[in-house]
């Protein structure tokens, strides 16, 4: 089973770690990120976060296939955010149910990493003296 979502609203920690679990997981992992304060040394005041929807949409759901194919996992969800967000905020959650850690573990990693290079989500990063666009998760 798979869940993806690209969405303005705040990103839900409890209930994706929650959709995810199952009396047959025996391992969950997540992956959290978030809005940190700085970056290469320069002071953060906030990102912005844009999507090409269906595009992104389509490749999140292919990375999620794979995922099902090559691991013995169980549930996964990949939830992303767009629209300003603050420093704290959550831009992305990646919660992977599998019967043991290792699946959980490997397909989690894969997941983030191909989102990163594959994905066409962008993010303005907004720093006190200019801003900059980006691939979404460099």
């Amino acid at each position: 089973m798979v869940d993806i979502r690209i969405t303005n609203e705040a990103l839900d920690i409890a209930s994706c770690v929650d959709w995810v679990m199952g009396p047959e997981s025996g391992g969950i992992d997540v992956f959290i990120g978030t809005v940190r304060s700085e970056t290469k040394g320069k002071r953060v005041v906030q990102l912005e976060f844009e999507a090409y929807q269906n595009m992104a949409l389509s490749e999140m759901k292919k990375i999620a296939a794979y995922a099902l194919q090559k691991w013995p996992v169980h549930k996964i969800i990949i939830h992303h955010r767009k629209g300003v967000l603050q420093i704290g905020q959550i831009p992305v959650i990646i919660a992977v149910s599998a019967a043991h850690r290792a699946g959980a573990f490997e397909a989690c990693r894969y997941i983030i990493d191909t989102l990163k290079e594959t994905v066409p989500i962008w993010k303005k990063e907004v720093f006190e003296d200019g801003e900059v666009w980006v691939a979404a998760h460099p």
